[in-house]
């Protein structure tokens, strides 16, 4: 760490933590008073975990911290917030149907005999508002009518309204368009000016410039270099951030063969999913590779139906070219999709083993109209054995299952379906390592069958092992593409360099700090 002078806001002193592995190992850092500190590292470096643990989100394994001169060893988020340290996630915890007033201080809403008083919420409301460049607008206003820019800085007012030494934002441009970013970096200077120190947690190099005072670096859970200023080279962080030299050169893509069994065009949900084209095609598994935030689990969703798009087409094989409008639609052209969270989107966790395989409207064997219980347990025992299900029944509640038997249990229910295409978000994220080889194993048998995959993953490692085919997601679009043969070097410099905000984009009045 840099011997600067300057005091001390927050000191973390060996800081560990481990889930299934260890994500955090002996981590030291220093936050000044009046500074913006930048957290930078590829996936799974630790930053969040290192920002959640100052945020009182989660409790260090080891280690200790201190708050100025005292002890800080928050047991809670509010805890932590007690204490003066606030953190504002990057998936805002605000209510749109909710007006600006409500939502800055719903957990604490002035009263008088008994009912809120309004005329002091928007007072109050109106001082807080004023403070992050918001004064313009009306509190009484739904939040619903404010862009993604003006939300989060209702969420920054929200958290500076708590008598806030330590700021600790996560990701915070990562749907912000530039001009809001610009707005964003304006306020948070004018907080370091007022004192409030600023833990910053980004992946976008083109920001260090603008806000950064340090920079710490981390890899693979560990400090590995710090900077003062900005103003380092993004070769010099792409090669701290990954442990090899950046590549000078990229790979090109080869022409891959086979029948196009997936074809986007023009793709466009707002600032995650703008304007994707892409073909999968048969008999190849494509990768999504790029940071958190680049939009990889949205272009899934869209692909599917799940989320509505606005613009562009998706084929399935020789058929028409449409839109996906819900995920019933995506299934009957042939889609199939693992999702991110298989507990909550993809199972029914206190059922058993038998409807959970067959839940397809197409799956359950009827007869006259009655689902067939005796071929229904033979076509989920089938799956059980071809998944190699480790249970004690098919009658076992999924829920008792291990995480990787929960995700054979979803690729069963798809592959016995007989789709065209899988999407797979983070397929064996929370696996164990005999699971993770069985489901590649599955994937790879689908495609040989004629089958395509678009698989997004966090895994430089699991791309490589698994797919024919990587694209780079930045900022809501594809940025670039590798053909086998890629390296980690290769796909972390393009995700990086290409990571900067969403461009400006046309913005109401409300939007732009006007009343509406």
């Amino acid at each position: 760490m840099s011997g600067d002078s300057g005091s001390v806001a927050l000191r973390a002193e060996g800081i560990s933590k481990a889930w299934s592995t260890p994500v955090l190992d002996r981590v030291s850092l220093d936050l000044r008073e009046g500074e913006v500190h930048v957290l930078m590292g590829s996936n799974g470096a630790g930053k969040s975990t290192l920002a959640a643990i100052l945020g009182g989100l989660v409790p260090a394994d080891a280690g200790r911290m201190t708050l100025g001169d005292l002890p800080y060893a928050p047991r809670s988020r509010a805890a932590a917030e007690t204490a003066g340290v606030v953190m504002v996630l990057q998936e805002m915890n605000l209510f749109p149907g909710m007006s600006l007033a409500e939502n800055l201080f719903l957990d604490r809403l002035p009263s008088r005999f008994g009912l809120v008083d309004r005329a002091a919420l928007h007072r109050r409301a109106g001082v807080a508002l004023e403070r992050v460049g918001l004064g313009d607008l009306d509190p009484r206003i739904p939040l619903a009518r404010l862009g993604v820019g003006h939300r989060q800085l209702v969420e920054i007012a929200r958290a500076l309204d708590r008598r806030c030494r330590v700021l600790i934002l996560d990701e915070p441009t990562a749907a912000l368009s530039a001009r809001e970013s610009d707005l964003l970096f304006d306020h948070v200077r004018r907080l370091v000016a007022e004192g409030v120190s600023v833990v910053y947690v980004t992946h976008r190099l083109d920001e260090l410039p603008r806000i950064a005072d340090r920079i710490s670096v981390l890899r693979d859970g560990r400090f590995v270099a710090e900077h003062l200023g900005g103003a380092v080279p993004p070769e010099q962080l792409i090669e701290e951030m990954s442990g090899r030299s950046a590549p000078q050169g990229s790979a090109a893509a080869s022409p891959p063969t086979g029948e196009v069994v997936l074809a986007v065009t023009g793709l466009e949900r707002g600032a995650r999913v703008r304007s994707v084209s892409l073909e999968i095609r048969s008999g190849e598994v494509v990768g999504l590779a790029g940071l958190v935030g680049a939009g990889r689990t949205e272009l899934l969703r869209t692909i599917f139906g799940a989320d509505p798009a606005v613009a562009g087409s998706v084929r399935v094989g020789d058929g028409r070219a449409g839109l996906s409008r819900s995920p019933r639609q995506a299934v009957a052209a042939g889609i199939g999709m693992l999702p991110e969270d298989r507990r909550h989107d993809g199972l029914l966790l206190g059922q058993p083993i038998r409807v959970n395989a067959l839940l397809l409207p197409s799956q359950p064997p009827a007869r006259r109209g009655w689902i067939d219980r005796a071929a229904e347990r033979e076509a989920a025992e089938a799956i059980r054995t071809a998944m190699e299900v480790d249970c004690t029944s098919i009658e076992q509640p999924v829920g008792q299952l291990s995480g990787g038997n929960q995700q054979k249990v979803v690729l069963g229910r798809w592959l016995a379906a007989g789709c065209r295409v899988l999407l797979c978000d983070e397929p064996t994220r929370g696996v164990d390592a005999a699971a993770k080889g069985t489901i590649h194993r599955l994937l790879r048998a689908f495609v040989g069958r004629g089958g395509g995959v678009l698989l997004a993953s966090g895994e430089l490692a699991e791309l490589r092992s698994l797919c024919d085919r990587v694209l780079v997601m930045a900022g809501g679009s594809i940025v670039a593409e590798f053909s086998r043969g890629w390296s980690d070097e290769e796909v972390t410099a393009a995700a990086f360099h290409q990571a900067g905000p969403t461009p400006a984009r046309a913005t109401s009045a409300v939007e732009a700090g006007g009343r509406p």
